[in-house]
Order: structure tokens, then sequence, then C-alpha cells
């Protein structure tokens, strides 16, 4: 029996619909193996140092990370080589990965699709740039599970995930009652904390993601490992 009903159940993206994390370690080690190809005569190990220092400094949406990348480098170590032929060929391997390689933890379609079809509905809260954030939902074919105009994204908003005002005004746009919502993320803070504080069914996924070795100050209402433990919480304990 259903301790009580949920009209809404939102997920954050990255280490929660697929594996961010994985995602863009290959990402930059192709995009390293390219700019040595092209002809940047430095050790991998240092171009990846340097890289994590500029994700850590301007964070990892940063548009010109592999400009800023060869500006802490010796312009010799890739003459003749035009300085843009070697971000060129950067940005063009990590977006060949994105387009090859991007894809949903493997139990998350399938789920959703479940609880789609027992007339759940769903929706997106994410951190971070909307065309970016949407652009992923996109890719990993995942948009239409989503409810029209259920994708809130904190920069759209101009508010962040650390403040309770922000999951307030997310329930009041999709029209339910926080303490009628659910949010699945990762992040134990962000994803934990602040929607406890207004009352929402909290779900921490614990898959190894790049925040697992953080602890929330208040506790999830549930923690999962993956989404077939999500969907048999929501149907056993919720009706969903």
């Amino acid at each position: 029996m259903a301790d009580r009903c949920l009209d809404a159940i939102l997920f954050d993206i990255d280490d929660t619909l697929y594996s961010s994390t994985s995602f863009a370690d290959l990402a930059r080690t192709r995009a390293i193996e390219a700019m040595v190809s092209a002809g940047l005569r430095a050790e991998p190990a240092r171009i990846r140092k340097l890289l994590q220092d500029i994700i850590g400094e301007y964070s990892s949406n940063f548009p010109y990370q592999f400009d800023e990348l060869l500006s802490r480098l010796n312009p010799e170590t890739y003459r003749p080589v035009s300085r843009a032929v070697i971000v060129a060929s950067a940005v063009v391997a990590y977006h060949d990965t994105k387009f090859k390689e991007l894809q949903p933890f493997e139990d998350v379609p399938e789920v959703l699709v479940r609880l789609k079809a027992r007339g759940a509905c769903l929706g997106v809260v994410s951190h971070g740039i909307p065309i970016k954030q949407s652009e992923k939902l996109v890719r990993l074919k995942l948009l239409d599970s989503f409810e029209p105009g259920w994708v809130f994204i904190t920069e759209e908003m101009e508010m962040s995930k650390d403040e309770p005002r922000f999951w307030r005004e997310v329930a009041r746009r999709a029209g339910v009652a926080s303490e009628r919502a659910a949010y699945v993320g990762d992040h134990p803070v962000n994803d934990v904390d602040t929607p406890n504080a207004v009352g929402m069914v909290t779900f921490l996924v614990k898959r190894g993601g790049k925040y697992s070795s953080l602890e929330p100050r208040t506790p999830p209402r549930h923690e999962i490992t993956n989404f077939r433990e999500l969907d048999s919480i929501l149907r056993e304990e919720y009706g969903v």
C-alpha cells in the first residue's frame, strides 16, 4: 500500500540519467590525443593536469578550455602548427565523442518508459547552461519522457539549486506542491539538502560519480544505485 502520492518525479541529468563523469573523462582523453596527433608536443599527463586546473578555475562550462590550455604552454610546443589547428582538433574530437558515445545508463530508458506508462508525470531539474543541458536530453533520446515545459535549468531561472526558493519556484511552475514531488539526483548537498528543506521526497543516486565522496547534511528519503530500485520504491511505497 502506498504511504503517499506523488504528482511529479523530477530528475537531475549529470551522473543521474547518464555518466557525465565517465563521458567527460573519455571526451577529454580523445581531445588530448587529437591535439598531440595535430602537433602538440607535450606529455598527455601534463595536458590533462592543465585541463583539470582550468576546469577547476573556470568550471566545466568554460567554452575556451583548449585556448586557455595553449596559453599556458610555450608556443614552441606546437610550432609550426597553427594554434587554431590544435584547438580545432581538440574541439572536433570532443564533439565526435559526444556524437558517438553519449548514452544513458542502460536501465534509465526502460524505467522512464514504465513510469510514463503507469501515468507518472516526469520532469528535469538541472544545474547549468540551458542549451547545453537540453542538448544532453536530446542526444540521450530522453526528451519525450518528460512533460512539455518541465525542463528547469538553473541559469534560465536565474537561481541555483542550493536555494530553497529555486525548488519552490520549480514546484510552482510545474503546478504541484513541493511535498508531493520527488527529486532524483546524485549531488548529496544540492540534490538532497535543499529539496529536503522544502519537503520533497529525495532519492540520492549512488553510481560512483564525482560527488560520491560527499555526504548530505540531512539524509535523503531513499538511496538507490540504479533506476530499477527507483522503480520498485515508487511503485511499492508511493503507488506510482
